[in-house]
């Protein structure tokens, strides 16, 4: 006779232990998404660290909804610049304008993470408990990613803005951009990476990674929204929604910040961030072996 109760009071329990669950990985996505220091990379090893688990491909791209819709508040003016350049292509075949460039080398720059995100998802069968996504991976992969970037903020020119970006400049950065699929590598890392490799200054470099991101982030979460809405989670959408809110946030707040401290500060914090979280997983994952 007091099953019933219980059974609900249960129910209840576990809907605000997920709300939480989704709400803490919404911060993280935000936090980690647009900083150069990988979000899926993030998600895992803190999920894994207190006990959640791997919150699996369909969680993070569902999540990822937040940040897609956070820097297209963000960069709103700008993209409605990139659309008319568009429709200048189209319509009026104004190829040579720099708007008409950047528009051009965002549609390119997109199409490698499509192509290897599609040869992922249909032939890498065990891709989401691969080694490329367990802890030691995480932790090699920052780690060579952050020296990279060293590397990069150390020998890049940092003379080129946006509107000095070329269609070759968008295909070498969407050529990078295709590795994020890799955790560890960070999209908006290896993006800013190729980017200051390429001669482009730290601001640019991160706007471009940000209008960049946008329709590779809004795929991947469209490819598992599918997924996502077929998974057993515990009161239906009501969890996700608390992720993707709690994502929008923090992630409009990470653009913010990005924006503002790379105007006059140098990626170097990211680099020592990327080899200390590298060898903190590293550490973890030998003592626990």
């Amino acid at each position: 006779m007091n099953y019933e109760p219980l059974n609900t009071m249960n129910y209840a329990t576990l809907h605000l232990e997920e709300c939480w669950r989704l709400f803490v990985l919404g911060i993280v996505q935000g936090i980690t998404e647009f900083l150069p220091i990988s979000s899926t990379a993030h998600l895992k090893a803190i999920s894994v660290i207190v006990g959640w688990g791997d919150p699996g491909l369909a969680t993070t791209a569902f999540i990822q909804i937040g940040s897609v819709i956070a820097v297209i508040f963000y960069f709103w003016s700008d993209l409605q610049k990139v659309f008319k350049a568009i429709l200048g292509v189209l319509l009026k075949r104004n190829y040579f304008s720099p708007k008409s460039i950047l528009a051009s080398s965002i549609i390119i720059g997109t199409a490698p993470i499509v192509l290897v995100g599609f040869l992922v998802k249909n032939f890498w069968i065990d891709y989401e408990t691969s080694f490329v996504r367990s802890i030691p991976s995480i932790g090699l992969v920052s780690i060579f990613m952050g020296l990279l970037l060293a590397y990069a903020e150390k020998y890049g020119s940092r003379r080129k803005t946006l509107m000095d970006m070329s269609i070759l400049d968008g295909a070498k950065i969407g050529l990078a951009q295709a590795l994020a699929l890799i955790p560890g590598v960070s999209r908006s890392g290896i993006t800013i990476t190729a980017a200051l490799l390429g001669g482009m200054e730290r601001a640019s470099a991160a706007k471009y990674c940000f209008l960049l991101g946008i329709p590779a982030i809004t795929l991947s979460a469209l490819v598992e929204l599918k997924a996502a809405v077929k998974a057993e989670y515990v009161g239906g959408f009501i969890p996700l929604m608390v992720g993707v809110l709690s994502a929008i946030i923090t992630s409009w707040l990470s653009i913010d910040f990005l924006m503002r401290f790379l105007r006059s500060n140098s990626t170097i914090i990211f680099v020592w961030y990327r080899v200390l979280f590298g060898s903190l997983m590293l550490g973890w994952w030998y003592l626990l072996s």
